[in-house]
């Protein structure tokens, strides 16, 4: 509601300064409000407090245009109608997010330095994969080439036992046919 009436008093301060072609020095209205708080229901009834834009209250009770409200403080009072809202006012709701603000902006600084560090370590990291990956690659082509070249041995060892063995029946067959027998033939 102060809203609106501070909108339709801006619209009409501009129209008002357009239509008269003065230039005027530009300002806005203070997000501030101060209520008497009384001690009954009416403008006759004595000053007992007052309440500043983001006092949080319990209202009481509603009559003819006032309300009864409890302030954080304990003080029990009326005032006007119409000045309280549900929501957080808006200069407390800036003040907030504003705070917050600076904290994640330092968050947010805190973690593009972890994302540039990450970065640098994944790229090593990325470099030293690659190189282990070179070099399995090149430590299974060597593991291959030594299993299919560590046959050869065994061949020529088979090939030589099977040589030799050949050899030695030979020169025991002949050498068994050229002795004597101690046998006396008759």
């Amino acid at each position: 509601m102060i809203r609106r009436a501070l909108w339709l008093v801006g619209l009409v301060s501009t129209l008002c300064l357009l239509a008269s072609g003065v230039q005027a020095e530009r300002a806005w209205v203070k997000d501030e409000l101060r209520l008497n708080v009384r001690t009954g229901a009416g403008t006759r009834y004595r000053i007992v407090g007052v309440l500043q834009t983001g006092d949080r209250v319990d209202i009481l009770s509603r009559a003819e245009g006032w309300t009864q409200v409890r302030a954080s403080r304990g003080r029990e009072g009326w005032i006007r109608a119409g000045y309280l809202q549900s929501d957080v006012p808006a200069r407390m709701a800036l003040d907030r997010y504003a705070t917050e603000s600076v904290e994640l902006r330092k968050q947010v600084a805190s973690l593009m330095t972890q994302v540039e560090e990450l970065g640098g370590g994944n790229a090593e990291l990325s470099n030293r994969d690659a190189n282990q990956k070179a070099e399995i690659e090149r430590l299974t082509r060597e593991n291959m080439e030594l299993r299919v070249g560590a046959r050869w041995p065994e061949w020529i060892a088979g090939a030589l036992i099977l040589f030799v063995g050949g050899l030695l029946g030979l020169w025991i067959r002949s050498a068994s046919q050229r002795r004597p027998t101690p046998r006396i033939r008759m």
